[in-house]
């Protein structure tokens, strides 16, 4: 049996896993699914010196204190930039490491320069309408590929503000030999516009590659259709 880390990706918290980790449970695996600081139940802990560093170190010490071996680590979203940093730091601990309509970053980048000027300025000049400069408001649930007015409304009012500081700081890697197999998970319907570039590099890298009908925040729109590809990539 596997052992999940399942990693949320921005403005969200651990409870966006509710309708996924249930299933995983009852197929016999062992889930993980922290909170990164800042965020969801650990949103008191927000700071402007909160970063993409902190948010790796999170699920490190998850990996660590629990003592897993042989995770699937799952990252959405912008936690993609998480879990390729908690890759780095423990290959030998992973047996998969799963893109979730996530980004993948190279050595030196950042999630702004993935995302691209114009979007990072737009992020910008709202955590400055917020107030401080560095706290991001969230997208709305509908901008996430959520249609169904039910979870709009259940996200809406759990969603929080994120630290612009984690997409601004430049994912480090130390460039360690062995590399963990990679899955990506490409939600194409609506498909969310940032994510084509990975799918590329993930079929020409010959990576096990999976395809979901459904919106960018799979977890909560088709939690058992993820699920589905979530076994069959851990077995």
């Amino acid at each position: 049996m596997a052992d999940f880390v399942l990693v949320h990706g921005g403005w969200i918290g651990a409870w966006c896993w509710c309708r996924v980790r249930p299933l995983l449970l009852a197929a016999g695996h062992q889930v993980f699914t922290p909170t990164l600081t800042g965020l969801g139940d650990r949103a008191h802990l927000l700071t402007p010196d909160v970063d993409l560093s902190t948010h790796i170190q999170d699920v490190v010490a998850v990996i660590d204190s629990e003592e897993l071996q042989r995770v699937v680590l799952v990252g959405q979203s912008y936690a993609g930039m998480v879990i390729t940093g908690v890759a780095d730091r423990l290959p030998e601990r992973l047996s998969q490491l799963v893109y979730l309509d996530a980004f993948v970053p190279e050595d030196g980048q950042s999630l702004a320069d993935l995302v691209g000027p114009q979007m990072i300025a737009s992020l910008q000049e709202a955590a400055e309408s917020a107030g401080g400069g560095w706290r991001v408001p969230p997208l709305p649930p509908q901008a996430c590929g959520v249609s169904e007015e039910q979870d709009v409304r259940w996200m809406a009012r759990r969603m929080g503000v994120h630290p612009l500081k984690t997409m601004l700081e430049p994912l480090h890697l130390t460039k360690q030999e062995r590399t963990v197999p990679k899955a990506f998970i490409y939600c194409n319907n609506p498909a969310m516009g940032f994510f084509e570039g990975f799918v590329h590099k993930a079929r020409v890298e010959n990576w096990n590659f999976h395809e979901l009908a459904t919106g960018h925040t799979a977890m909560v729109t088709a939690p058992a259709e993820l699920t589905r590809v979530l076994l069959t990539i851990a077995n």
